[in-house]
């Protein structure tokens, strides 16, 4: 039994180094592939210069990746993971006729592009000598075990002489021994080092194809940007959906108790006092509760948000103050709604602290959008002093806006004025319109 068990591990690992082998072959074969695409590729590189290879560059960097793919892919066979460390591609890169200017661009400036061809450049050698080996080293084991069987009595026939194998003249059959013995040790040498360079052709893909630090730690802080979004939008949508469910349900069942309790007063006639007072009770109670929830609603997701925009929400922020509140919004579109709700409720209580502490008559409001970055300046003529330590609700602006990356700065010196600012990095999407 323990016979037949060594015996299929031996097949087993005789079966693995055959498969290492073809691989290393066809990794040889792909480093000559390698030496001819970066021919190419830097030819048509410095044709992009003298304004030519534009066209034929982007086909030509995702053909080479394509290749660099398939070495990285190779890799992962012998336990090497190799990272893909391309930046993404620009959104719309091809929508226009400069489209195949600007992803040129795009490649040339990806870090990657080059190691790309760095590793082209180094993987014809290295390739050529790690992917033949292994064939190499079989090839030998096979002659050498050829030379022990007998081949060696026509080759001295024909040359006259015996042949050399490693450092042993196969002419007799006493060498023809040592020959054998010699072979099988380099086939088992083809057994143990087969796996162990084919890793060593892992490692060097590593090292020039896969991300360094830098890329490392942008790829992450993409990919935390990216989850982060989708836990914003999530959560948004999450409260749109309790914000529906109180409109539609609870708020619609406290308005039909609101009419049951005044038909039924109607009804009661001049009944007992005491049942009309704990009716009247139960209406007032019934309105406040449906003043509350609505009031809830509106600090879910205000509906003038939602149905007209940041701009006309702040102006709106601005018409409920009793403070004489100027506003300056020149928005070309609107921010993503959590990033919106994030800064109308900021406005909101800015405008809340004006009121209360600071002893404001006059509010300015500044909104506009430069450079991929939404900018509010807020300012009052009240009496200074504001200090986000201490307090919670300056402190919670600075949080909530630090979730989307946002920065909150204020200057309130004792005396006045108070400006805040508020910046956070975003895209606009198309204006809201207005129906009459």
């Amino acid at each position: 039994m323990e016979l037949r068990i060594r015996s299929a591990e031996w097949r087993a690992r005789f079966q693995r180094a055959g498969a290492d082998t073809a691989v290393g072959v066809a990794t040889a074969v792909g480093a000559l592939g390698s030496l001819a695409l970066l021919v190419v590729t830097a030819c048509f590189m410095a044709l992009f210069v003298i304004g030519v290879g534009a066209v034929a560059l982007p086909p030509l960097t995702e053909e080479v990746r394509r290749h660099c793919n398939a070495a990285r892919r190779a890799a992962v066979r012998y336990g090497i993971r190799v990272e893909i460390p391309y930046r993404p591609a620009p959104a719309d890169v091809e929508r226009e006729n400069a489209g195949w200017l600007r992803r040129c661009r795009w490649i040339l400036a990806d870090p990657a592009s080059w190691r790309d061809l760095l590793w082209l450049l180094l993987n014809s050698p290295v390739g050529l000598l790690l992917g033949f080996l292994p064939a190499g080293l079989l090839y030998y084991a096979l002659e050498g075990l050829a030379l022990a069987a007998g081949l060696w009595q026509p080759v001295q026939r024909a040359t006259g002489a015996g042949r050399w194998y490693c450092f042993v003249q196969v002419d007799n059959w006493w060498s023809a021994a040592a020959a054998g013995l010699l072979a099988l040790g380099v086939l088992l040498g083809w057994l143990w080092l087969t796996p162990l360079i084919l890793k060593a052709h892992g490692h060097f893909t590593r090292a020039l194809l896969g991300p360094t630090e830098r890329a490392r730690l942008a790829s992450r802080v993409r990919h935390l940007a990216e989850t982060r979004s989708g836990a914003l939008d999530a959560q948004a949508a999450e409260l749109r959906r309790i914000e529906r469910d109180l409109h539609d349900g609870a708020q619609a069942r406290l308005i039909g108790l609101g009419l049951t309790l005044g038909a039924l007063d109607r009804h009661l006639g001049d009944g007992s006092p005491e049942a009309r007072r704990l009716l009247q009770e139960a209406r007032t109670s019934s309105v406040a509760a449906l003043r509350e929830l609505r009031d809830l609603v509106r600090g879910i997701h205000p509906p003038v948000l939602a149905e007209r925009g940041l701009a006309d929400a702040v102006r709106a922020l601005a018409i409920a103050s009793p403070l004489q509140v100027a506003v300056a919004a020149e928005l070309p579109g609107d921010p993503p709604a959590p990033i919106a709700s994030a800064v109308y409720f900021a406005v909101a209580e800015l405008l809340a602290n004006a009121l209360k502490y600071s002893g404001a008559e006059r509010v300015g409001i500044v909104a506009g959008y430069q450079d991929g970055v939404l900018r509010l300046r807020v300012s009052d003529d009240g009496r200074g002093g504001a200090d986000p330590a201490a307090g919670t609700g300056l402190a919670g602006i600075r949080r909530r806006l630090a979730g989307f990356d946002g920065t909150f700065q204020i200057s309130s010196p004792q005396g006045g004025p108070t400006v805040t600012t508020m910046e956070i990095p975003c895209v606009l999407s198309s204006p809201k319109t207005s129906t009459s």
